[in-house]
């Protein structure tokens, strides 16, 4: 089994212009892209920047509300759900229009001035709502747990939460975990283990080596075991790069080879 690898146009060549980041990643030698929800741009433009580079998008989230002031999504918030379920019907929009398979959704900070049960019957309802809209369109919908060092307030912490939360849905066959490897070394550690466990119901991955959320190499995580776990495990999705690069992009590429950018097995990793 291979890994396949995914650029994050919103963590990587941040010097240059959003809509440039997809030739870039196609110059570097990738074929997949991912980001998160594009903020201020033309989505019409980013769907003609992709179709252009002639990259897969494979992962987008949707809006997250003011990511810089703390937010962390929104629905868990019975104010805003009209305003949730708006974002997401244009989300699931973009990834029609995108063809991508993946979207992410992020729950939403605890709110301190309401009952917890509340905010939790809140994101089951939204949820309920989404996962048939979003199997209509063909469109697998992901859950990502957050660690609480950086995002306290954050209702998924663990794996355990994530996996929580698609029981009390009924597992449903379109609703998956993102599994952001340096969140959960932060959260909970014991990487392995839990992707063991959590293996049939992860349906993306996501890395950075903690704890300074740089690329594989410069942090605490041995690399070469935890995705050489995921290769034996058969993992078919793709690996999201979603690191802040120490030094520029193409640097903090040195440990994936140009020409193992497609897919690479765990020994062609400079790891």
């Amino acid at each position: 089994m291979v890994l396949r690898f995914a650029a994050n146009l919103s963590m990587l060549w941040r010097e240059v212009p959003f809509l440039e980041r997809f030739t870039r990643a196609r110059e570097a030698g990738f074929e997949a892209v991912e980001f998160h929800w594009p903020r201020g741009e033309d989505l019409q433009a980013v769907v003609e920047a992709a179709r252009a580079s002639g990259l897969r998008v494979v992962l987008h989230n949707m809006d997250a509300g003011d990511m810089a002031a703390g937010e962390r999504g929104y629905a868990s918030d019975p104010d805003r759900q009209e305003e949730w379920r708006a974002r997401f019907l244009e989300a699931l929009d973009l990834a029609r229009r995108l063809g991508c398979p993946r979207l992410n959704c992020l729950v939403g900070n605890a709110r301190p001035d309401l009952p917890r049960e509340l905010q939790w019957a809140v994101a089951l309802e939204n949820f309920r709502w989404a996962l048939p809209r979003a199997q209509e369109a063909g469109v697998t919908l992901l859950l990502e747990a957050l660690n609480p060092i950086e995002n306290p307030r954050y209702l998924l912490h663990r794996t355990a939460d994530s996996l929580h939360l698609l029981g009390a849905l009924g597992f449903p066959p379109n609703l998956k975990i993102q599994y952001d490897i340096y969140h959960m070394q932060r959260s909970e550690g014991n990487l392995i283990a839990t992707l063991r466990e959590a293996f049939p119901h992860i349906g993306h991955v996501q890395i950075a080596d903690p704890p300074g959320r740089h690329q594989p190499g410069t942090g605490e995580i041995a690399w070469a075991r935890v995705l050489g776990a995921l290769e034996a495990l058969g993992y078919e999705g793709y690996i999201g790069l979603e690191y802040v690069p120490l030094g520029g992009t193409i640097e903090s590429l040195e440990w994936l080879p140009p020409e193992k950018r497609r897919e690479a097995t765990t020994v062609d990793l400079r790891i």
